[in-house]
């Protein structure tokens, strides 16, 4: 049978609901108030939630938004309410609930509705990858309210220095609640005026504009020119410089539109501290949607996934990673040995520079040798460019010299010191 949180302030709804749904054979666990629920939503990932209105702390209303914003809202919620809210209780319906339930609340009413809120189809709450869901990040919290911010006042939207994964990630967080969505890379015939009103209200979206043919460029263009009318998001993204378009043949106009408002997206590469906590939450939203079993990462795992040199598409190499371990491990907790046999780090570079041993030598052994570690590291990929590598490990050139030096670190006699 099923598992059901029931959220009521009141100890009285609390026992009377449990015994009810218990004696049908279902697994009921408690709340007393929206604190105590996120905990027990989190924890226990219940499949279905009875979520009173009136609450002392957070309204139930506020936490039913809170679920749907950050991506939590995968299980059906039944509203609970008095006699003088049920306007209220519809209205938040629409904001994710499937159904309400009017106090005092009638026995054969409370088995009718938690046997239909069971069956409800879980797609409808399932909702796509946002940087809500990794809002926790100061710097995906940041990247949101840029992207909201340019958003309002721009209808054209550029997203520079990222495509794919990340890219749709941000699209995604501009789309409103079931409005349309039209990537214009997947067109493979002419744009039409039909296609475009059929998007309104919507977010039209290029993941990456280097990819795109001479007819999609065409229909880009062609849309252009109608986001007003259709009250149209057009959110386009580019790994590589907008020069680069205009080397291949783009038209200047259009490329000079498309680039007059961006926002500019974090290398994966460049926040490798990061990782471990992004990796998390990516685990936790597959785990939410039913798409990965329970799985949780090892310090190691998570460590090994920090250390690794992610590609220009970390983002999508990161989120392609997190669900491969979380289907293939073999135990629900997920080993530095699972990521380096799925990474291939344990024949490549970072077999080559093990940590293992810093751990036996005092912590301010332990420091230099890893600064030493890392700053050769740093050379070594960056061919010895100073200037790269000052501005890679963020330490001013200065006492970059200074820092090397101290730590035996040689420069060589190296090319391109810039």
């Amino acid at each position: 049978m099923a598992q059901i949180l029931v959220v009521d302030d009141e100890i009285g709804i609390r026992e009377l609901l449990s015994e009810i749904l218990e004696d049908e054979g279902h697994h009921i666990w408690l709340a007393e108030n929206a604190t105590a629920a996120r905990r027990l939503r989190a924890e226990k990932r219940p499949d279905l939630v009875l979520l009173d209105i009136w609450m002392p702390d957070t309204d139930g209303i506020s936490l039913l938004k809170e679920w749907g914003a950050s991506g939590l809202l995968t299980m059906p919620v039944v509203m609970m309410s008095g006699h003088g809210t049920i306007d209220t209780a519809v209205e938040a319906t629409r904001h994710g609930a499937v159904e309400f339930l009017e106090k005092p609340i009638a026995l054969q009413k409370l088995l009718a509705t938690v046997k239909k809120a069971l069956k409800h189809d879980a797609q409808t709450v399932k909702p796509p990858l946002t940087l809500d869901a990794l809002a926790k990040l100061p710097l995906l919290k940041d990247l949101k309210k840029r992207l909201e911010q340019a958003a309002k006042s721009a209808p054209v939207l550029l997203l520079k220095g990222g495509a794919g994964a990340i890219a749709d990630i941000c699209a995604r967080t501009l789309q409103a609640p079931h409005a349309p969505w039209l990537d214009l890379a997947a067109e493979s015939g002419p744009l039409t005026q039909e296609r475009l009103q059929q998007s309104s209200g919507g977010i039209l979206f290029v993941p990456d504009l280097a990819v795109l043919g001479k007819l999609q460029q065409m229909n880009l263009a062609f849309a252009l020119e109608r986001l007003e009318k259709y009250k149209l998001q057009l959110v386009v993204a580019c790994h590589k410089p907008l020069q680069s378009l205009l080397e291949a043949g783009w038209d200047a106009a259009l490329v000079a539109r498309l680039g007059e408002v961006w926002v500019a997206l974090p290398q994966l590469s460049a926040h490798a501290d990061e990782v471990p906590e992004i990796a998390g939450l990516l685990l936790s939203h597959l785990m939410e949607r039913g798409e990965a079993p329970a799985r949780h990462f090892s310090s190691a795992a998570l460590n090994a996934l920090r250390m690794h040199r992610w590609s220009a598409d970390g983002w999508g190499e990161l989120q392609g990673a997190v669900k491969n371990l979380a289907l293939t491990a073999l135990e629900e907790e997920i080993s530095a040995e699972d990521v380096a046999g799925l990474l291939h780090t344990t024949d490549g570079e970072a077999a080559s520079t093990p940590l293992e041993p810093l751990f036996s030598q005092p912590l301010r052994e332990a420091r230099d040798a890893f600064e030493k570690l890392y700053f050769e590291h740093v050379l070594r990929q960056e061919g010895g460019n100073m200037t790269r590598v000052s501005e890679r490990s963020g330490v001013e050139r200065t006492h970059l010299y200074r820092k090397l030096k101290q730590l035996g670190v040689s420069t060589g006699k190296r090319g391109g010191e810039g």
